[in-house]
């Protein structure tokens, strides 16, 4: 049915909502006033962000806690190039989002006009589909795209430019149909050959990770691993595939791994890889398999097909996405799995002993606890928080802590950008609180990262989202600093950092802020800090104040130091 004459920027409203739009994220420019007028009558909950960065990784956020495309609307130029970060985390984390830039009219393109750039050029190696509505009548045809394509094979970002005056414009369209997410599913004589090749092993191991998972696809996986006795483990940011405390979860694969779950990797001779990109961080540099040929036998499952074999040559390469291909997999004949069902325990037992309190601060001669220990601070929220709690974190060594010892619950518990994106774990964790307020959520936040994006904190005082931020503060860049320590030791350059006091910065937001120096003092801060965030439902900041020298939690940053000052002798 035809609808009567809408403008441009009500066409468009109106089809986000026949697509089930809920939420949208943003910061307002005067280059797409007709949608926000368009905005003001609809369904649509607008959440205002203080900057684009922000609001694109809140936008992000939504696509990773709920599987549909986060919605992020900004203005031309610098709205734009502010909000790039957002798409190139959705892109390399596989999420489904789409951004909507005001762009000016059509009459002015081409001259450089005012905050004029080409968004087809300028993001067309990280987003999926990047295109311009230059008319009000297509708008519908474009949104569809845009949701049909963010959401199929391999999820990502879609990047649409708006005309101001193609906004304006009056045109007599039809909506559409609401999008429907297409995904591959395997061939039955794939799950025939993945089921031969484990009945033919000895060290079989799934690998979990990627987009397009869903809560039945984690159910059907977690199926197929307890029938075929198979140890599971997470690839890099997507430890909460499995719940951590399942019997057959045997640790995270990425960045700071287990030794001894690298060597398992290692020696497997079936390592089926369901959903993980296999890129660097997965495959610690690429050194966990050989490429082109893996050693191990490997069944790729991915859902683009682009993807597989691009680096490694698997025996077994299946286009599917999670929930159709887990669905296969969990009504597959089991195999026995007498041979190696005693590897689980044993590298569950691996998995403890990895978690437990570290050894630090030792220097040969005498070993002494820091002020605060950040172990103990990881129990103490463990101990206080509900299982379903949802972390957030950005890029540097203190997510650490969390990647390795806190135990994350069912999907969708973990938010953090395989990207490495400074400045993601604020957003995210104000995104995730407005979505879904019932949760519990908490925030690891470097200094440096906190200061990226801090100014968030304003939206979630705004919108009432009540999350607890722990702020890691050692006044520095710390991951920097210790690759300078091992490349450059002693030659500090760069990675110092001033701060403010965060805790009062926080009260200054309206929300509540304290400072932590002693290990026994964070359980009561704590304490306050969910009493406070239930009560008021407004953000609770945590400061920890803390050695630098405590850089991860196996080393500091005086050993590595002496190390590479031995190493250059």
């Amino acid at each position: 049915m035809t609808h009567p004459s809408r403008s441009g920027g009500q066409i468009l409203v109106d089809a986000l909502q026949v697509h089930g739009v809920d939420t949208a994220f943003g910061v307002p420019g005067e280059s797409y006033l007709d949608v926000l007028d368009a905005l003001h009558d609809s369904n649509i909950r607008f959440v205002i962000n203080r900057q684009e960065g922000g609001a694109a990784f809140m936008a992000e956020a939504y696509g990773k806690l709920t599987g549909k495309p986060g919605i992020c609307f900004v203005t031309r130029g610098p709205g734009a190039t502010n909000a790039s970060i957002g798409v190139h985390t959705a892109f390399q984390d596989s999420t489904p989002l789409i951004l909507f830039i005001g762009q000016v009219g059509t009459d002015f393109m081409d001259r450089e006009a005012f905050q004029e750039i080409d968004y087809r050029r300028m993001y067309g190696q990280m987003a999926k589909w990047v295109a311009q509505i230059d008319r009000a009548d297509r708008i519908p045809e474009y949104i569809a795209r845009a949701f049909q394509v963010a959401t199929s094979g391999r999820p990502g970002p879609v990047v649409l430019a708006l005309p101001e005056d193609m906004l304006i414009a009056q045109a007599e369209v039809a909506d559409t149909r609401r999008y429907q997410p297409v995904q591959a599913s395997p061939a039955a004589s794939q799950i025939d050959t993945l089921r031969g090749m484990l009945k033919e092993a000895k060290k079989p191991l799934l690998l979990l990770g990627g987009g397009t998972w869903n809560e039945q696809a984690c159910a059907d996986v977690t199926k197929f691993a307890e029938a075929n006795g198979l140890p599971v483990a997470c690839a890099f940011r997507f430890q909460d595939l499995l719940d951590n405390e399942h019997p057959h979860y045997v640790g995270d694969v990425g960045i700071g791994i287990n030794p001894k779950l690298a060597a398992r990797v290692k020696e497997a001779d079936v390592l089926i890889a369901f959903g993980p990109r296999l890129g660097e961080m997965t495959t610690s540099g690429y050194s966990l398999l050989t490429s082109p040929v893996p050693k191990q036998r490997l069944v790729h499952i991915h859902p683009d097909p682009q993807e597989l074999g691009s680096v490694y040559q698997a025996e077994l390469m299946i286009a599917g996405g999670a929930p159709e291909t887990a669905r296969m997999l969990a009504a597959m004949e089991p195999v026995d799995s007498s041979a190696w069902r005693h590897t689980i325990e044993e590298a569950r037992a691996e998995l403890r002993a990895w978690q437990q309190q570290p050894a630090i601060f030792q220097d040969g001669t005498h070993s002494s606890r820091p002020p605060l220990d950040l172990w103990q601070l990881v129990q103490d929220l463990q101990a206080a928080l509900p299982h379903d709690t949802i972390i957030t974190n950005g890029a540097g060594n203190y997510a650490t802590w969390a990647h390795r010892f806190w135990r994350y619950g069912a999907m969708r518990t973990q938010l953090a950008p395989t990207s490495g994106a400074m400045g993601y774990g604020v957003p995210a964790g104000v995104a995730a609180k407005i979505v879904d307020p019932q949760r519990t959520v908490v925030t690891f936040a470097g200094d440096g990262e906190f200061m990226m994006t801090g100014q968030e904190l304003a939206t979630a005082v705004q919108y009432r989202a009540g999350l607890i931020l722990i702020v890691f503060n050692n006044n520095m860049f710390g991951t920097i600093r210790m690759h300078q320590e091992r490349e450059y030791p002693g030659r500090v350059s760069g990675t110092y950092l001033e701060n403010p006091d965060f805790a009062a910065l926080a009260e200054a937001y309206g929300g509540q802020g304290e400072v932590v120096l002693k290990t026994a003092d964070f359980a009561p801060a704590l304490q306050r800090a969910v009493a406070f965030t239930n009560e008021k439902k407004l953000p609770a900041v945590i400061e920890l104040r803390y050695d630098g020298n405590l850089i991860t939690p196996g080393a500091t940053l005086e050993t590595i130091r002496k190390n590479a000052e031995a190493g250059k002798k």
